[in-house]
This record gives structure tokens, C-alpha cells and sequence, in this order.
């Protein structure tokens, strides 16, 4: 669907107008973004209260954002209590945002002062409840309880969830303390419940699991193919860049179950039925080969194995995919030839992707259709999965905080690689790989695994299986939670450690296009919560090790010394140079913008290319369950709501998860928008208000996953894994609905939960 001029206008009349402001002072600042992005009362009030105070008063620091992975950078004004305003950093100082910051960046900052904020450590005394205790007592209860598994059952018996909200030297200490401190190699983090089959998928083809582009590419593609990404509401700042490019004359094709507001920009969109993503891709592919559209000279010089892709694609028939996928031939044909026509093509994708029991074989495909058409190496090109946690590609993969490897993706299994890092944490470490998250919890029945020490994740919302994961925190034989709150998991914990969230600490995360930028203190902790990184010092001080780092600028030397991707990163560099793309080989090095441009990451330099089939989904409608859920993120929330729960304004454009159902389906179970719909699956039931919409299929439903009344993750299935990444089926479950016939207020759905609006 073609873009109005008055909608881009629009769009290029705001950048300009915010432009013009950021040169002004903070008062005009704050309140003419305020006034220009939402109409809420307590925002104006906040740009009032800013308008009220001199500049000189404040406390100013430059930062990047702690919610999606974008890597946005701006100033956070503090009169030490709070945080007033955000605004844009100089252009230059802000290479991935520039001036753009989406509603969380910029006004999500009440859960750092919220009532409930821990502000001291916790233990649950001998009637089963919480009370106040000291940092002593608390670490004394941790050393305890985990030393005392660790010697009757091994440190095997020990995981640890690192924190992709966390900085990368935190993380990089969490994978340390796992190893070194407790034994384990048990270590993981949310990205095993979101990209791992991208990493895995990438790996085996290219050699890095991570995008391949800079964000620029973005703006300098002449065709762009996302699916499985809402990218308006998951990646905001991402999606005003394409959007920008599109009124510029680029392609945007979306593939996706839902027709999500990107689509009103795509030169076209095309409904796919959810979990088929391998026959889709594959069917385009097919056509590219048979029809001589491929790069040829990019395929014979620069990859392996595109017989075996040409070969393993030629199932994939019109009559078949359409059967499938539900996408008509020339919705293929159309898509095929508009990649082979463009010169530079970018494949953009989220966890619409991965997300499934088979999300590597969905990886594979979209890496081999890249490969290919030669759209790889070159401005304008490459592949992007948008990352969704903050610092989920640093910490969740860079650090290392995973049963399988090292910081900078070094296998635990190389004897050679192993003994540097014994030699260097000064302990022996099992060659044997860990439990990936999921697997902890499966492990847990068996007693394989018996303590867990989470950090900055909610895993009781955030597991698939809902109700298993709840039994297990509740079974283990002791839990330790640090995190900001006393969340749904802390709430089973025997120890709560109070932590700092990210405008109280100092450190890097690296954003989604594997940019390292620092992230600066703005106000100090507050109460008595300190930085993850000195929480894990003192504990592994208590439990026999002689950690003495003075601060996050000492460890990320330690980081750079062991990890040759971030041999040349260092915080001065950082905050010289504005941020640094690995690989980053050495303090001379000036970073890589773009993967791929000579040769790629494997032993022989190319990309391996290896055909793939594809796999039906674990489960699959039946007369029983005759619907297809699939889930995911809406704008005004982010994740289990741990943050955004707590900031008012949000709240009243997204107050509850909800339920999208097509009209016709609503018709037929006699359901109207706002009525409560019970939702069943095999494995629990949850109650949502309901959307009717056409965004979703007859076949279909949708339901975000930001609410613990709703959970919808007690829909979801925690035993079908990917076999090389160990990705749950997040996108696809058999369900039921029908009217709640218990007693529910009917709830009124706002325009911008209906549109999806950013």
C-alpha cells in the first residue's frame, strides 16, 4: 500500500522541527517533543517541571536507551531523584538514532522511583516470608545456599540466567561466576527464547550469528524484506528509517501473519500462515535459480554448496506453497523478481523467524535466498535480525553468559581455547556444554538441577509452559533472584538482591547492528541497590575467589584481552569515537561497519550454503484446538512490564493483554470487541479482552505477552525445542476460544491497541 504524502510530510516536518529544537535549551526542549509526541497530561507536567528548574541544576548525562536493542543515544536530564526529560544528543554523538527516540526512550523512566522499587536486599525468614536484611546476612544466605549444593551435588547442579538488560561486563562476570565460582557451565540468558536460531542458523553459513549491516543500510537499500518483525511497535526508530526510504522509492516487502502497520508501507504484503516461513522462502529462492535471476558471479566466487540449495528448493511448487503458506504464485514471482531486479537488497527479520521448534531450518533459508542473489558485503545489503532486549547481542551473546561458549563466541569444547580462560580465571572447566535455559527447567524435574540464580530476567512469565516453569521455581532447592522488583520469579526466591537499573550504572551495551556504546550514570543507585557487577564481586569474594575490579572500564580491559571481536574496544575508545562495531581487532582497528565485505567468517571464507526442507510445527490446528495462536509485543509495553507497568501514561494506551480475532471467527462464537475471551490450549487457559479485527486470519489469533494476569505464556509449549538452538515454539500453539462465561467486565479497546499506532 502506497504511502500519503501528507503521512511522510508528516514524519519529515517532525525530524526537521526536532532538529530545530535540539539546539534550544532543555525547557523549550521538553515541552515542544512532549507537546508534538503524546497528549497526555502528566508529560506536559514533566516538561513543566523541567521549565522550572535552570539548567545548571540538573545532572546531565549521555546514555543509550535500556529498552529495545536499537542502540538509541540521547541526554537524560536529573535533578538526582528522577529523571526529567530525555533529550537528543548531538547528531553526530547518536550514530544509530540521530535525533529519533521512541515513546519508552524518552518518557518510560517512573519505575525507577516506583513505590515497589527494591531498594534493599531480602530473605524469606521461617514462616515462608520476605523481610529487610543486610547486604551481609543476604550474601551470607547466597554463599550458603548455593556453596552448600555445589558441595553435595557439584556445581552441575547450579545454573545461572544472565541479563540481556544488563551491560556487557556484567555479563561477561556472569558467564565468569558460573564457570569459575559455582562450576557450571549451566549459563544462559534470554536469547535462547528469542534469536538463537539466528545465531545458530547464521553461524553455520556466514561464521557470525549477527547482523551483518549497519544501520544505514536501512536508508540505502533499494528493497527491503522484513517478516516475523512488527517493526513500528517492537523497533520504532528502525522503522522510521525504512519508512523514510520507502517515500524515497524503495521496495519494502513484508511477509508476515499479521498485517502489521509496516504493511500499510510495503510495496506488498503477503499473509502467511504462521510457522511455514522455510516454504515460502524456499519457493522464492526456487524461482531466482530456475529462472537465472541469482548472482552467478557472487555464487561461484563467494559461497559453497548452491547445487545442494538448488536442489533441496525445486519441492517447493506453486500449488504446493500456496497449499502451505497460503500465499498465492505471484505473490512469490512478485517477491522474487523484485529482489533479483534490485541492486542492493537488505532481509530484515525478528522473532516472527525464530521463534519455533524448527526456527534454524527458517534461518538457513532466508541466509542461502541473501547468499544467492549476492546481497551481502556491500552498502545497502546484508541480513538484520533486529535485536529485542537492550543489550541482548552484547550480553545475552558477545560476554558469553551461554552453556556452549566464551565471550566472542569461543566453544568451550576447544581444548585450546578452554585453557586460556582456566589459565586465566585461574580453574578447570568442563568441556561438556551446559543446559540452555529451557533445558534448565526441563533438567530441574530429574533433580539434575537443584539451585538457579537469575539475574534481570522474569523467567516465570517469560518461560513457554507457564505453569511448569512456576513448579520448578517452586521445587528448587534454592533460588536467588536480583532484579529491580520483587517479580513473578523473585516472588519464589529464598534471596532477593536489589539491583540498579541502567541510568544508575556505567558500562556498554552493544546494539543490534553490534555497535559497542557506553552507557553513563545519571543518578545513583537508588537505596541500598548497587550495579550487578558489584553485587557478583562480593559474592564471589564470599565464596573463595579474589575478584578486585575497580570499576566496568577495568573488566571490559579483561573482556578485550580474552575475546579477539572486542580486542580493540575499550571505554575510552567508546566514548571517544561514539561506539565501535566489532569485530574490533585491536586498538588500532577501526571497527566494521559491514560484515562480510572480503570474505566470510569460516575456515574457507565463504559462505557455506546447505539446502533445507522444512518442518511442520510441534502442533498443529485439530478439532479439538481448531486455531493457530501466535504471540508478540505491542508499542506502549515492553516484555513482562516489569518497566513500562509502572509508568502511568503508557499504561492508559495498553492497560491489558488482549485477544486479536478476525470478524468472521468472532461472528461465529458470538464474540464482540471488549468481550472476555477464555483461550485454551493443551497446556493452561487464560482470560483477554477481545480485539476483532482482519490484522490476523480466520485461522488465526493474536495475543501480546506483557501481562502476568493474562500469561500467555501458559499457552505455550516448553518440551518441543529447536534441535540446534533449543528456540521454543513461542508462535505457534493449537487453541480454543470462546465467550468467558464467568464475571468480567467487558473492556473497551483504545484506538491505539486497534491500529497498533506508533
Amino acid at each position: 500500500m502506497a504511502v500519503s504524502d501528507d503521512e511522510l510530510d508528516g514524519v519529515a516536518g517532525y525530524m526537521q522541527e526536532a532538529k530545530r529544537e535540539a539546539l534550544q535549551n532543555v525547557e523549550h526542549v521538553a515541552e515542544g517533543v512532549a507537546a508534538e509526541t503524546l497528549s497526555e497530561g502528566k508529560l506536559f507536567e514533566i516538561a513543566q517541571s523541567i521549565g522550572d528548574k535552570r539548567l545548571e541544576e540538573l545532572n546531565v548525562a549521555d546514555t543509550t536507551c535500556g529498552y529495545c536493542a536499537v542502540g538509541c543515544r540521547f541526554d537524560l536530564y536529573s535533578d538526582g531523584e528522577e529523571i526529567l526529560a530525555a533529550r537528543p544528543t548531538a547528531e553526530e554523538d547518536a550514530p544509530v538514532n540521530g535525533i529519533s527516540t521512541c515513546v519508552k526512550g524518552k518518557f518510560g523512566y517512573d519505575f525507577i522511583n516506583s513505590d515497589d522499587r527494591l531498594t534493599a536486599p531480602l530473605v524469606r525468614d521461617e514462616n515462608g516470608e520476605f523481610r529487610e536484611a543486610t547486604w551481609d546476612e543476604a550474601l551470607t544466605r547466597v554463599a550458603e545456599g548455593l556453596g552448600s549444593i555445589k558441595e553435595e551435588h557439584g556445581g552441575e547442579a547450579l545454573s545461572v540466567i544472565a541479563s540481556s538488560k544488563a551491560t556487557n561486563e556484567e555479563n561477561y562476570l556472569m558467564g565468569k561466576f558460573a564457570r569459575q565460582v559455582l562450576g557450571t557451565n549451566s549459563v544462559d540468558n534470554c536469547n535462547r527464547l528469542c534469536h538463537s536460531s539466528t545465531v545458530a542458523g547464521l553461524a553455520k553459513t556466514y561464521g557470525y550469528g549477527a547482523a551483518s549491516i549497519s544501520t544505514d543500510d536501512l536508508e540505502i537499500a533499494d528493497c527491503i524484506l522484513l517478516t516475523g518483525s512488527n517493526t513500528t511497535e517492537a523497533h520504532p526508530v528502525l522503522a522510521t528509517r525504512i519508512k523514510q526510504n520507502v517515500r524515497d522509492g524503495a521496495d519494502l516487502l513484508v511477509f508476515d501473519p499479521r498485517e502489521i502497520q509496516i504493511a500499510e508501507y510495503a510495496t506488498q504484503y503477503s499473509q502467511v500462515n504462521p510457522g511455514y516461513d522455510a516454504v515460502w522462502i524456499n519457493a522464492i529462492t526456487r524461482h531466482i535459480i530456475n529462472n537465472d535471476l541469482y548472482d552467478e558471479a557472487f555464487v561461484e566466487e563467494r559461497t559453497t554448496g548452491f547445487e545442494d540449495v538448488k536442489e533441496s528448493v525445486q519441492e517447493f511448487t506453486p500449488e504446493r506453497v500456496e497449499e502451505v503458506t497460503g500465499i498465492p504464485h505471484d505473490e512469490i514471482v512478485s517477491a522474487a523478481e523484485t529482489i533479483a531486479d534490485a541492486d542492493r537488497c537488505v532481509f530484515g527479520w525478528t522473532l516472527g523467524l525464530t521463534e519455533h521448534s524448527h526456527g534454524t531450518e527458517n534461518v538457513l533459508a532466508m541466509a542461502n535466498l541473501a547468499a544467492i542473489t549476492g546481497n551481502l558485503g556491500k552498502p545497502g545489503t546484508g541480513v538484520s535480525p533486529f535485536r529485542g532486549q537492550n543489550n541482548v547481542q552484547g550480553g545475552g551473546g558477545d560476554m558469553g553468559p551461554l552453556p556452549d561458549n566464551f565471550p566472542g563466541y569461543q566453544d568451550i569444547a576447544d581444548d585450546e581455547i578452554r585453557a586460556k580462560f582456566e589459565d586465566a580465571w585461574d580453574c578447570d572447566i568442563s568441556p561438556e556444554y551446559g543446559y540452555y535455559t529451557t533445558q534448565m527447567f526441563l533438567a530441574a524435574d530429574d533433580d539434575d538441577i537443584r539451585g538457579m540464580y537469575i539475574i534481570g530476567e522474569n523467567a516465570a512469565l517469560s518461560e513457554p509452559g507457564v505453569n511448569h516453569a512456576e513448579a520448578v521455581l517452586e521445587d528448587l532447592e534454592f533460588l536467588v533472584v536480583q532484579d529491580l522488583f520483587v517479580n513473578e520469579t523473585a516472588q519464589y526466591a529464598d534471596v532477593v538482591l536489589p539491583a540498579c537499573s541502567f541510568v544508575e550504572k556505567t558500562g556498554t551495551f552493544t546494539n543490534t547492528d553490534r555497535t559497542v556504546q557506553m552507557v553513563n550514570e545519571v543518578m545513583e543507585p537508588k537505596g541500598d541497590s548497587r550495579p550487578d557487577w558489584k553485587i557478583l564481586q562480593d559474592l564471589a569474594n564470599r565464596m573463595g575467589r579474589d575478584w578486585d575490579y575497580d570499576d566496568t572500564a577495568e573488566i571490559m580491559e579483561e573482556v578485550n584481552s580474552l575475546t579477539p571481536l572486542y580486542g580493540g574496544v575499550s571505554h575510552e575508545r567508546v566514548e571517544e569515537e561514539g561506539g565501535l562495531q566489532w569485530p574490533c581487532w585491536d586498538e588500532d582497528h577501526p571497527g566494521t561497519e559491514r560484515l562480510y565485505a572480503e570474505e566470510f567468517n569460516t575456515e574457507n571464507g565463504k559462505a557455506n550454503l546447505q539446502g533445507v526442507g522444512y518442518s511442520e510445527p510441534a502442533e498443529t490446528p485439530d478439532d479439538q484446538y481448531p486455531f493457530t495462536l501466535t504471540t508478540g509485543r505491542v508499542l506502549y509495553q515492553y516484555h513482562t512490564g516489569t518497566m513500562t507497568h509502572r509508568e502511568e501514561g503508557i499504561m492508559q494506551y495498553t492497560p491489558s493483554d488482549f485477544i486479536e480475532i478476525h470478524p468472521q471467527t468472532a461472528a461465529n462464537h458470538g464474540i464482540e470487541s471488549g468481550d472476555m475471551v477464555k483461550v485454551e490450549s493443551r497446556r493452561g487457559e487464560i482470560v483477554v479482552p477481545a480485539q476483532v479485527t482482519d490484522r490476523v486470519g480466520p485461522d488465526n489469533v493474536f495475543v501480546p505477552i506483557h501481562f502476568a494476569e493474562s500469561a500467555v505464556n501458559r499457552l505455550t509449549d516448553e518440551e518441543h525445542l529447536d534441535p540446534a538452538a533449543a528456540t521454543p515454539e513461542f508462535k505457534v500453539s493449537a487453541v480454543r476460544i470462546g465467550p468467558y462465561e464467568g464475571e468480567a467486565e467487558s473492556v473497551q479497546v483504545t484506538d491505539a491497541e486497534a491500529t497498533g499506532d506508533d
